[in-house]
């Protein structure tokens, strides 16, 4: 596995692969800077590995894609991710009555301009697993949003304990409404089925995207249970999202 690691990392041209290694040392030192500077220094913290992991992966996208079908996918995976999280947080639809505080700023329609960022930065590690575990089949699709929804197993419950966002009435997944999952699998399968190229599955950096997926699912896992002590999202995240690892892993 290290060995694999080590050679899909330099494989890399150099750009992505020094976004790679700073996204992982900021994520990393999140807790630290908590410690050492407070809940101010480490929410600078995340929003700053958002912006590496987002670059990161545009870098990745742009080595195998090119310019104008890397930026249109972002575009799209942006675009879409600000106005379903406004319906969303306006309406209820799809992901249930939720409504964001004022810790994330700015705020545009009264949704952080980073919330589209996430659905970038981990969409396309998403489709990195899919490609691997389906193929080219028609069953892509499905599976890059079974893969990213995966990831929310995690985030969802660690974003409320933070307080960026607030359901307006907590459901059964450690105060989760059930129906924010439903609503990330249509969501992300919308937007993988109109951001990624016709050929998307064949083109695919999949190894690359996959090892942000595999990265992230760790760090997730082990920050969870360790740092954050929210231990029961955490091993069920580390199971749900550490499916799609294992099975990716299996396929390589």
């Amino acid at each position: 596995m290290l060995t694999w690691i080590g050679d899909t990392f330099t494989a890399l041209p150099v750009a992505p692969r020094l976004l790679l290694l700073a996204w992982v040392l900021e994520m990393v030192s999140v807790p630290i800077l908590k410690w050492r500077r407070g809940a101010r220094a480490e929410r600078a913290g995340i929003i700053l590995g958002v912006l590496l992991q987002a670059s990161a992966v545009i870098a990745v996208l742009y080595t195998a894609w090119g310019l104008w079908p890397t930026l249109r996918a972002a575009l799209i995976i942006a675009g879409l991710g600000w106005a379903v999280e406004y319906v969303g947080s306006h309406t209820g639809l799809p992901f249930g009555r939720y409504h964001y505080t004022e810790r994330l700023q700015p705020q545009l329609g009264g949704v952080p301009l980073l919330i589209p960022l996430a659905w970038l930065m981990m969409l396309p590690p998403a489709w990195g697993a899919a490609r691997l575990i389906t193929g080219g089949s028609v069953s892509f699709v499905l599976a890059a949003a079974l893969a990213f929804t995966a990831w929310d197993l995690f985030l969802d419950p660690q974003m409320v304990a933070w307080g960026f966002w607030v359901w307006d009435q907590p459901g059964g997944y450690f105060g989760i409404p059930w129906v924010n999952y439903a609503g990330w699998l249509l969501a992300s399968a919308a937007m993988t089925a109109l951001s990624a190229p016709p050929a998307a599955p064949d083109l695919l950096p999949t190894r690359p995207l996959f090892l942000i997926y595999g990265v992230t699912w760790f760090l997730q896992a082990f920050g969870q249970f360790f740092f954050w002590k929210l231990r029961g999202p955490a091993i069920v995240g580390a199971v749900g999202m550490g499916i799609w690892v294992v099975w990716g892993w299996l396929m390589l």
